[in-house]
């Protein structure tokens, strides 16, 4: 999604209002573009036995990311089915526990992204 933004105040007022970043490009044109909600997938002993035990996937997110933002992300990226996600915020940054349909797609993604 881009969007010409006229003055540096009003792209200001965008970024705080809509999370988005505003880059500007070689000719001077500023535009606005979607930060990522997903950063990187999470992977430790626990966020492994979750997997297992809870059908749930761990991910740290941006820290302006709400749930349901979350949740449509990880359905474009991924195709998978999202029953529900649950955030915190910690050290490392905000975690997003994301919770799937059946274990299969879980352990599939989770495949896919080398975390198995």
């Amino acid at each position: 999604m881009k969007k010409k933004l006229l003055s540096l105040k009003s792209s200001r007022i965008a970024t705080k209002k809509t999370g988005k970043k505003v880059i500007e490009s070689e000719n001077g044109v500023r535009e606005l573009h979607e930060k990522p909600v997903i950063i990187t997938p999470y992977n430790t002993e626990k966020s492994f036995n979750l997997i297992e035990k809870e059908k749930k996937l761990t991910f740290i997110v941006d820290e302006n990311a709400d749930k349901i933002s979350i949740k449509r992300e990880l359905k474009e990226l991924y195709e998978a089915d999202i029953v529900e996600v649950n955030t915190a915020r910690t050290i490392e940054g905000k975690k997003a526990f994301a919770k799937f349909k059946d274990l299969d797609s879980a352990r599939d993604l989770a495949t896919k992204l080398g975390l198995v």
